[in-house]
């Protein structure tokens, strides 16, 4: 090949790459552009008329403290005691989870345990039964596991079981409400009278997340780093006044039981539930409200344990995005093409090193005269770079703003933003395509059906729980959350960050 030929194939792919950053970085700032929906949290539902609320607490394999810390915060939530109702639910052959949980639950009194059984077991007819009841559970009608009561061991399943057998329990109430945790999950004191408040708006809740842990190491800074960049830069605009389809972010979120039943409940083929379930609520017409008091959760401490995580994610955004379940949900292509639109961000990752880097170096050799990209080339690039600068000086002042709800001393912030500067940010982007290859894979390969379990250490033990013992009360545990801002406020530095 020679001088030339070289020469005119760089231009293409440098062509390319910029033309497919600039429709990346476009796709952002459109999402950027919609509105929020915020909950009015200054809002008190009076006590008398507040939802009755149950919380379902999924676990596999978790560690007792674990469990242990976040029952210590719910154990402080604001709101009356008789109508809240907080259900574990193990799987039956979990016999170490359960062990722990029954040891737990003579600590805290609201803990209720529900063991998971094997579907073959008659009380999933409750289940069965329900989606017989409604098209809307469409894998369930038609396709290759039309009727399959085999359902994957995972969290989906644990959720199917528990939320219909509790809504058969409470057959007497006229609604209630379906929140529900990771094992980690930490919610603030005003979790449940947010949703109380926000429910009289919208039909679906989504509490914002963060990550106490941040500075527990580098893999968890960067961890930590991709919530803020989505849960809390971007995520709130998918409230949209209800014109973009949603997601919702598998904890701290919150659907009208009723509302649930209609939809069909959770689709257990699904890697993850999170977008699918969300998006099918949007297709049906019902709006969602953005919580911004953060739950507190857990990022994995290492980079492999983020990777386990993620491929799981990246598999159940491709199935929840692919052409069957969109259009059983009764989307057309328009509405099918918006809603593919909440993944690119996340497919980018992988394209901002490339494109940043080629940016770069194009225009300084552009400045210096001796680029072989034609201007108009150069010029993208340079205006590549310079909307991306923007875009990421705005994720940081955000995350500035809500790193202080974990880390309140401003020098720890700041050791905080040292650590995701721009240069290792593009190394762990570039560390991403592992997990969007393999999370490609998984799904091109019908993989994803078995839970794998994000390893959890406790890590928030020492921001949420502290020993008595300082203050002369040994072996008693109290709950260190942050003061929070109120919620007007809070909304608005959220929204100008």
């Amino acid at each position: 090949m020679d001088v030339a030929s070289l020469s005119e194939m760089l231009v293409i792919g440098f062509a390319i790459i910029q033309i497919g950053y600039c429709a990346t970085l476009s796709v952002t700032l459109y999402l950027r552009s919609l509105p929020v929906d915020w909950v009015d949290e200054s809002e008190r539902v009076p006590d008398e008329e507040v939802p009755f609320i149950v919380l379902f607490y999924p676990v596999l394999r978790e560690a007792e403290e674990t469990m242990r810390t976040t029952f210590l915060t719910i154990e402080r939530l604001d709101y009356p005691k008789n109508k809240y109702r907080v259900v574990a639910i193990p799987n039956a052959d979990d016999l170490e989870t359960v062990a722990s949980l029954l040891r737990l639950k003579q600590r805290f009194d609201f803990l209720q345990v529900l063991q998971v059984p094997p579907t073959g077991d008659d009380s999933w007819e409750v289940v069965w039964n329900a989606w017989d009841a409604t098209d809307k559970a469409y894998w369930w009608h038609r396709g290759a596991r039309a009727g399959e009561k085999a359902l994957p061991p995972k969290k989906t399943r644990q959720l199917v079981y528990a939320f219909y057998t509790i809504n058969e329990a409470l057959s007497e109430l006229p609604d209630f409400l379906v929140d529900y945790i990771d094992a980690d999950s930490c919610p603030p004191p005003d979790h449940f009278r947010a949703a109380a408040a926000g429910i009289r708006q919208f039909d679906v809740l989504q509490a914002q997340n963060i990550a106490g842990n941040c500075l527990d190491g580098w893999a968890a800074s960067m961890h930590s780093f991709d919530h803020m960049a989505w849960d809390g830069y971007l995520y709130p605009h998918l409230s949209a006044n209800g014109r973009q389809p949603f997601w919702v972010l598998g904890k701290g979120l919150f659907f009208k039981a009723s509302d649930l039943v209609a939809l069909g409940g959770f689709n257990p083929w699904m890697t993850i539930e999170d977008p699918e379930v969300g998006m099918r609520f949007w297709a049906n017409g019902k709006r969602i409200g953005i919580i911004a008091s953060p739950l507190v959760e857990e990022v994995p401490a290492t980079f492999s344990h983020g990777i386990t995580q993620r491929k799981r994610w990246v598999a159940g955004f491709f199935q929840s995005l692919s052409t069957v379940p969109l259009t059983e949900m009764g989307m057309n292509g328009w509405q099918r093409a918006r809603a593919r639109l909440n993944f690119v961000p996340c497919l980018s990752l992988c394209l901002n090193p490339i494109g940043i880097v080629l940016g770069v170096y194009v225009s300084i050799q552009f400045a210096l005269g001796q680029s072989p990209v034609p201007a108009p080339l150069a010029v993208l690039g340079l205006v590549n770079i310079a909307v991306f600068l923007v875009v990421i000086a705005m994720v940081y002042r955000s995350t500035w703003r809500r790193a202080a709800q974990i880390l309140p001393n401003p020098l720890l912030r700041a050791l905080y933003l040292i650590r995701v500067n721009p240069l290792f940010l593009m190394a762990w982007w570039t560390l991403w395509c592992v997990p969007l290859w393999i999370g490609l894979m998984m799904y091109l390969r019908d993989g994803g059906l078995t839970w794998e379990r994000t390893i959890k250490n406790d890590a928030n033990h020492v921001l949420v729980r502290k020993r008595l013992a300082q203050t002369g009360a040994a072996g008693a545990d109290i709950i260190a959350f942050p003061a929070p801002q109120p919620a007007i406020e809070k909304r608005k530095e959220i929204s100008n960050g």
